[in-house]
């Protein structure tokens, strides 16, 4: 089934619609739930994956600033954003990663480069090694691919009934997020905020805040420290492909030694880190990161 051009789609605000000025495609999965995604500009394309709790709405001033010249795919995972919301999908990183290799395939991308932020590392950077032909080059945001120790206070969430009342009855993870993970508070205006919340309105609707939330390796026997072990055994394979990695210093849970990480792993990477942003590094500073990508992309072409 090819994919389905149709721009019909929730209807934004008319304030996040002014930030988020782009059509609405949508992709029938093979699991039979619609991907969404954005399709902007022509050229090499730059596929752009989100983490946990954003959607697309993340990337919007690097499409806005990139599509001149590079195609812009960006979809929003299975159960966010403006994608379908199943309550009984897997929504595990590896069933997210199928969703990835299969966009990847059905629209003949080729010569990708990866841009990824938080849970889009782990699910991308899969997609790149069992599709290692079509990825070119790397651009990274805050997130990882291996592991070091993360805050305990992410366990919280673990606790029965009480993560599931906070994540999903209250939204707590994703409001939390938009006070606790930025340094620039001046630049979630009412109207951005009011973007990263309008998909997550319901219990229903974030659904995947909290499987995400759960994916999270914490406890020493949980099944993702095997993928994340296996994956990190195989990233040499990537070794020798242009990476750039932009880091907000400020972020609490991916925090400097993650950055250190990277730098261990891919030494041949461009670095650059950003004193004044946490982990919604994108939306903090914006225009040195177009910049920047616009260098890096002329540089390595």
């Amino acid at each position: 089934m090819p994919p389905d051009p149709v721009t019909s789609a929730p209807a934004l605000p008319p304030d996040v619609r002014a930030l988020y000025p782009f059509a609405s495609r949508h992709l029938p999965l093979a699991s039979g739930h619609r991907m969404h995604y954005l399709d902007e500009g022509t050229g090499r394309p730059l596929l752009m994956l989100h983490g946990n709790p954003t959607w697309s709405f993340y990337y919007r001033h690097l499409v806005l600033g990139l599509r001149g010249r590079y195609r812009c795919v960006v979809p929003d995972h299975i159960g966010c954003g403006l994608s379908d919301k199943p309550q009984r999908w897997s929504y595990r990183i590896a069933a997210h990663t199928d969703n990835v290799c299969e966009l990847v395939t059905r629209l003949d991308l080729r010569d990708v480069t990866l841009v990824v932020h938080d849970w889009g590392g782990p699910i991308g950077y899969l997609a790149a090694l069992r599709l290692p032909e079509r990825f070119r080059r790397f651009v990274v945001f805050n997130t990882a691919v291996f592991l070091l120790p993360l805050p305990k206070r992410l366990t919280m969430m673990r606790i029965p009934l009480y993560g599931p009342l906070v994540v999903r009855g209250l939204n707590g993870f994703l409001r939390a997020g938009l006070w606790t993970s930025i340094a620039n508070p001046a630049r979630f205006t009412p109207s951005v905020r009011a973007g990263y919340l309008f998909p997550y309105d319901s219990w229903a609707h974030r659904v995947a805040i909290l499987r995400f939330v759960q994916e999270i390796p914490l406890e020493r026997g949980h099944p993702n420290r095997r993928l994340l072990d296996d994956l990190e055994r195989q990233l040499h394979l990537l070794e020798d492909r242009p990476h750039l990695v932009i880091w907000g210093l400020q972020d609490r849970v991916f925090h400097r030694g993650f950055l250190e990480g990277w730098k261990q792993r891919f030494p041949g990477a461009e670095v650059h880190a950003f004193e004044d942003a946490s982990h919604w590094v994108v939306d903090e500073a914006p225009d040195r990161i177009v910049a920047l990508m616009q260098a890096f992309l002329a540089r390595t072409e």
